[in-house]
């Protein structure tokens, strides 16, 4: 199993390529969905409150299912030195 640095941010550790994949495969999803949002935006009939709501909620939705395979974890501070 092949291991994919992490990303270079604090918190983010190397990843497996069965982890890249599966967030691949979300984003790829999460991109068919939005799509079908910018569709739907695009109708004058659609209520576009309920419609930013929506889309609020599916976007907080994939970015806490990558987390959740990503796990990325909490950082040091530097008053933790102290």
């Amino acid at each position: 199993m092949s291991k994919h640095a992490g990303l270079p941010v604090q918190g983010y550790r190397p990843q497996s390529g069965d982890a890249v994949e599966t967030v691949n495969v979300n984003k790829t999803l999460e991109e068919r969905v939005l799509r079908q949002l910018d569709a739907l935006a695009a109708d004058p009939a659609t209520d576009k409150r309920w419609l930013a709501i929506g889309r609020t909620a599916i976007e907080q939705g994939f970015m806490a299912v990558n987390r959740a395979v990503f796990q990325p974890g909490r950082i040091p501070l530097p008053e933790d030195e102290a």
